[in-house]
């Protein structure tokens, strides 16, 4: 466990399959949605409809980040390996499909505010920008980004699951620690707006610089700090949080 990102030199057809995986998610997001909206709440559809774009922009955002791990995990797998890392591929997804659950309640309670007085918009992005800031800066945030960083640890704990659920627990297993990873940027797209696509692109970057960069621990701590800054900045600048504040309803 040395912190350094992982690397796959070999396997790369898995990989390389999730990266298509998440062009494809991303051609839909663009063609379907425009992107450019800071549409607050829920976007007007419900729950089943919510929870499929959601999944839909998971993929998107976090695919790209897991394919060095997926290529490894691939590379444990001796036989019928494309099947297996579908399981994998689907199990990882479905811990995200989840919180897209307490997502849709947040989205909902958040998109009332757009009907209070805009200084209640303006605390209420606040407080979200000093939640994830916060979180960036904990020792739980550096836990779960140092598992996914240099999962050789994670290697060897599926390893030792029982060979008909191996696959399915793995991506449970690490499709947690990724939402432990990530969960507090993803709230900060209440913000910005759930399908603000620029939101989606910055935090994606984010996301994959975090996981793979050689100084990607620093690049979260540095995150954090940023974020604790727009938490100030947004009472001066209302714009900054348009899905919350109304500031500039056509983009981020």
């Amino acid at each position: 466990m040395t912190g350094r990102p992982v690397t796959v030199r070999r396997s790369a057809g898995p990989a390389g399959l999730l990266l298509v995986a998440a062009a494809a998610a991303w051609v839909w997001m663009v063609t379907r949605w425009g992107g450019t909206q800071a549409m607050p709440g829920t976007m007007g559809v419900g729950l089943p409809g919510f929870l499929a774009v959601w999944t839909l922009m998971m993929a998107a955002m976090m695919l790209p980040a897991t394919a060095p791990v997926a290529g490894l995990y691939a590379r444990t797998i001796t036989v019928h390996r494309a099947p297996r890392m579908v399981v994998f591929t689907v199990a990882y997804l479905l811990v995200w499909a989840a919180a897209g659950l307490p997502a849709y309640g947040l989205a909902a309670a958040l998109g009332r505010v757009t009907s209070l007085p805009a200084t209640a918009g303006t605390v209420v992005a606040a407080a979200v920008f000093v939640v994830n800031g916060v979180y960036q800066l904990t020792p739980l945030k550096d836990r779960c980004l140092a598992r996914c960083r240099s999962p050789i640890g994670m290697m060897l704990r599926y390893a030792s699951y029982p060979a008909p659920s191996r696959d399915l627990r793995a991506g449970l297993h690490h499709g947690a620690f990724c939402l432990g990873c990530c969960w507090s940027l993803m709230v900060v797209l209440a913000a910005f707006g759930v399908m603000n696509l620029w939101a989606m692109v910055v935090l994606a970057a984010v996301i994959s610089i975090e996981k793979l960069a050689p100084a990607g621990h620093l690049v979260a701590r540095a995150v954090g700090v940023a974020s604790l800054a727009l938490a100030v900045a947004v009472f001066w600048v209302p714009a900054l949080a348009p899905a919350l504040t109304g500031g500039g309803m056509t983009g981020m």
